[in-house]
């Protein structure tokens, strides 16, 4: 009796040590794989838990043109969005969530003497985003209406390598949405530029097309669109219109 004891006080031990493990209800449904445009990049991981990938616009266009599997994609305009809806790679219509608009911005120091968006950029190192790129095509449409004519010595694939090259001094100016300058902070000097204000980018947010997990694709657009806009304002985007 003394050993059958002592086997059931073993057993019992034994099966406290294991951990528990949760039952498939209790379960977090998987989470999506979230396609989204670089100056998102701050802000969306603070708003919903997903599987990111973040890249200039175009780029993911691409990459979902490629066979890229993603549950949902959000772009910096609407022109990269038209054409991942005109190739099929998006499921229903797409909602606009955002608005950014683009600012100048040097190093803090200001090392080129830089005024604004004017006739100071002329012979300076200015960096803007390539022209298939939101931030490039903001760039080439706030240049037109201020009337200038913009000669950067580099052209990037995303907002936020625009961004680093001004911040570290590599570059004597560049042009970036508003919400990436301020995560910049002390490190950069801002100059605001009128017509980018009055006409913003604006952010589309879809469910691609075959999306592995639907559920959670809705489910994130869901609170992007919800509880998602007192986040983004405060980082400094804009409402959709």
């Amino acid at each position: 009796m003394k050993r059958l004891a002592a086997l059931a006080a073993v057993a019992l031990l034994t099966a406290c040590a294991q951990p528990s493990t949760p039952s498939p209800t209790a379960t977090s449904p998987a989470r999506p794989v979230v396609f989204a445009a670089a100056s998102l990049s701050t802000v969306f991981p603070t708003i919903a838990p997903a599987q990111y990938s973040f890249d200039g616009s175009s780029g993911l266009v691409d990459q979902l043109k490629g066979g890229a599997r993603a549950d949902v994609f959000a772009s910096a305009d609407k022109k990269n969005m038209d054409k991942a809806v005109e190739a099929g790679l998006i499921d229903g219509t797409p909602t606009m969530f955002a608005t950014n608009a683009l600012v100048l911005i040097t190093p803090a120091d200001n090392p080129a003497h830089v005024t604004g968006f004017d006739a100071s950029l002329t012979g300076t190192k200015l960096v803007v985003c390539a022209a298939e790129v939101p931030c490039g095509a903001a760039a080439a449409k706030a240049a037109q209406a201020n009337g200038l004519s913009l000669r950067p010595v580099s052209e990037e694939t995303k907002v936020t390598d625009v961004l680093g090259k001004v911040s570290s001094g590599e570059a004597d100016a560049g042009l970036v949405y508003a919400t990436d300058a301020a995560t910049a902070g002390a490190k950069v000097t801002v100059f605001q530029i009128a017509s980018a204000k009055t006409d913003p980018n604006t952010y589309w947010i879809g469910v691609v097309a075959g999306a592995p997990n639907k559920a959670g694709a809705a489910s994130f657009i869901a609170t992007v669109m919800g509880e998602g806009q007192a986040t983004l304002k405060a980082a400094g985007f804009g409402p959709p219109k």
